[in-house]
């Protein structure tokens, strides 16, 4: 692990950390809409390791899908 640069684990844990391209599936959707919500917000959380490149903690994904998850149709109006 001494040798892992900084940004390949998340936060706090030993998680390691995902780019768009294995984000994305994990969330259900395109590299593109990952994309446009990072531009436009309401994705979940990143960390922008440069200019280009973006990372996505597992934990922080399974975190930002549990808070979508509802027991009605109703419910899913308030996202």
């Amino acid at each position: 692990m001494a040798n892992e640069p900084p940004n390949s684990l998340c936060e706090n844990t030993l998680e390691p950390l995902l780019n768009e391209k294995e984000a994305a599936p994990a969330l259900g959707v395109s590299v593109r809409t990952l994309q446009c919500w990072r531009v436009r917000g309401g994705g979940p959380n990143f960390i922008r390791i440069s200019r280009r490149a973006v990372r996505y903690c597992p934990s922080d994904i399974a975190e930002w899908i549990a808070a979508r998850r509802v027991s009605n149709t109703g419910e899913g109006d308030a996202l």
